[in-house]
């Protein structure tokens, strides 16, 4: 297990917020503003990913190891916890296994399934960036743009780039490992047992992450799950429709 990096807000009944893949804490800071007022909400770099720690293993039974670690050295036993598409699996996994540290469970965007892939073109154009000989980030930028049409996911993915004190450019994130472990990364969530606490399932109206058919099994895993739609959202709901998020998360919470 690793000493996760992270970012507290607020105070109050603590809330633990996990990104999504290729993401980093950052990505849920304006969220994470609102729900300070009255929760102390903890943003957690995931392993191989912002500035936690690299390790060249990655799936979920150890990346909720992380999260019980986490927990357990903030003297805190028990939290909300919001996780989003990588970390809405890694969030399923810890509720499943340790559901006595879960109050509520909300998972953005993302089922317990095996998913098929579709990271390929990302994984090339970000290998393909000479990050040793690269000037400045408007060039990175140009570069992805021959690759990623979408400017939104470039800017995303950009979120990743640091300047190195020698010259040249790194990534943030363990691009080879992640890479490496991509295939765990799809893998399914699953359990003999059943986190049997209120749970919540949120996804955009315009990503198919989440299917209708996908309810069954969820419930068998999460039988007090309720599933919401965000109209006008994609697979980032927390990026494309914050407010709508937010009403979403403090209804469930203060229930």
């Amino acid at each position: 297990m690793l000493d996760l990096n992270y970012k507290s807000l607020g105070q109050g009944y603590p809330i633990i917020v996990l990104h999504g893949l290729f993401g980093t804490l950052d990505n849920w800071q304006t969220v994470a503003r609102r729900l300070s007022e009255n929760h102390t909400v903890y943003l957690v770099d995931l392993r191989n990913h912002g500035r936690s720690p690299h390790h060249s293993a990655m799936n979920y039974p150890i990346m909720a190891e992380d999260l019980r670690h986490f927990m357990e050295s903030h003297g805190m036993y028990q939290a909300y916890l919001i996780g989003h598409s990588m970390g809405g699996k890694v969030a399923m996994e810890f509720a499943l296994e340790h559901s006595d540290m879960v109050e509520k469970l909300m998972v953005v965007d993302i089922a317990p399934k095996t998913y098929t892939g579709g990271h390929q073109a990302i994984f090339e154009a970000l290998f393909s960036l000479d990050l040793a000989n690269l000037e400045d980030r408007q060039q990175a930028e140009a570069h992805l743009a021959t690759r990623i049409a979408e400017p939104d996911v470039r800017q995303f993915l950009m979120k990743n780039l640091s300047r190195q004190k020698g010259g040249g450019f790194e990534w943030k994130m363990n691009l080879p490992v992640i890479f490496e472990n991509y295939s765990h990364i799809l893998a399914a969530v699953d359990s003999s047992w059943a986190y049997d606490k209120p749970c919540s399932f949120v996804r955009g109206d315009r990503s198919d992450y989440i299917r209708d058919e996908d309810m069954d099994h969820i419930r068998t895993l999460f039988p007090k799950a309720q599933l919401h739609t965000v109209k006008g959202a994609g697979h980032w709901v927390h990026a494309e429709q914050p407010e709508a998020l937010l009403q979403l998360i403090n209804t469930f919470f203060e229930a």
